[in-house]
């Protein structure tokens, strides 16, 4: 059965960029490994499905011809049904007692329609996605900031860069798979006789070795350091979003990188509140500069500026400064919104009172 990225994201065939980058943010933070209550394989699928959607020419092809054609895999799938359209038969355990070596028969039928048999692609390794949080203030969110943080995580040999080899030593074929990357394995099984292919383990399908084996790592081109990583956090970031960087996860012998994703923490401003792109805050007015209008002092993320308050205003109404909001692009950004607050005394002298009613016999 083949996946169906939309639904893996929970996301609408028509979704926007925007929508299918929220969903996978949500989707990859709630299932990642390292959380008590993650889902590796569900991860897994979550990034697939990422993968192909994001990208304009992987998604078109999706959408034309399934997956099959977006990167997605072969096309078949043991999950839920059998390459015949039967109800999912598991082979695993079954017994015999011709001398055949049946094995796990699905993992015969993987070489048949899992591009085991003469596939000469070599296998590409992965390292581990890690993640990890980030607190920062208010005003950083909005515009923006950079921060270092200090992670240990399996990195490249700091002295063999990761080849496994002593600094200025040659490399030579691979022995084992005389530098195929790979060896070939013959089976016997109730099918006959089938060949596949696996990754050599000496050299993990590089097809080449080290003549001298780098003294730190011991040959194996990794090393669990801890490793300063500098974020870049971008202007306008909203509370829980994620950054990822590509090939800053875990390193891995002789593969890529995995990424590293950074949760997004903002703390709350005492002041002010986001709404959209927009800045929202309070201002508390008396009476009188109500009805007779002013100009208050107000400290904005920006600094200090002056905004007039005119005469006659009501409560709850709100003043519009342009531009002091989110930045949203190049020389672009949201607005400050200012909610005017009239507060009215609790106690009135006598003067006050006089006055007061003089307003009210005038119908004011």
């Amino acid at each position: 059965m083949v996946k169906d990225y939309y639904e893996v994201l929970g996301v609408k065939k028509g979704a926007s960029k925007d929508e299918i980058k929220k969903a996978f943010y949500k989707l990859a933070h709630k299932y990642h490994p390292d959380k008590k209550e993650g889902d590796e394989k569900k991860f897994k699928e979550v990034n697939e499905a990422y993968q192909v959607l994001s990208d304009d020419s992987k998604r078109a092809k999706y959408d034309q011809f399934g997956n099959a054609h977006a990167g997605g895999g072969s096309g078949f799938s043991n999950q839920g049904g059998s390459a015949w359209g039967g109800e999912g038969f598991d082979f695993n355990g079954f017994q015999n007692d011709a001398g055949f070596d049946f094995g796990n028969l699905n993992d015969i039928f993987s070489d048949f329609f899992g591009g085991g048999m003469g596939d000469n692609r070599r296998e590409i390794r992965r390292g581990r996605d890690i993640s990890t949080e980030v607190r920062i203030s208010f005003a950083d969110a909005v515009f923006g900031t950079e921060r270092k943080i200090l992670i240990t995580k399996i990195s490249k040999c700091s002295i063999c860069a990761g080849s496994g080899g002593r600094p200025g030593t040659k490399m030579e074929t691979c022995k084992t798979c005389n530098g195929q990357g790979k060896i070939r394995e013959m089976k016997r099984t109730i099918l006959g006789t089938i060949s596949s292919t696996k990754m050599c383990e000496t050299c993990l399908g590089v097809g080449e070795v080290p003549r001298e084996k780098c003294e730190k790592c011991k040959g194996v081109g990794v090393e669990r350091r801890e490793e300063e990583i500098s974020i870049v956090v971008p202007s306008g970031i909203r509370d829980g979003e994620m950054i990822r960087m590509s090939e800053m996860g875990e390193a891995i012998s002789k593969g890529v990188t995995g990424d590293l994703y950074i949760k997004i923490n903002v703390a709350s401003h005492p002041v002010f509140k986001r709404d959209g792109n927009d800045l929202v805050m309070n201002l508390n007015l008396k009476l009188s500069d109500a009805l007779l209008g002013t100009k208050y002092n107000i400290q904005t993320l920006d600094g200090d500026i002056e905004v007039t308050i005119p005469e006659g205003v009501g409560i709850n109404e709100i003043l519009r400064v342009r531009g002091k909001g989110v930045p949203t692009g190049k020389n672009k950004r949201g607005d400050l919104l200012i909610k005017l607050n009239i507060k009215l005394p609790g106690k009135l002298s006598r003067k006050s009172r006089e006055l007061l009613e003089q307003l009210q016999k005038e119908g004011i």
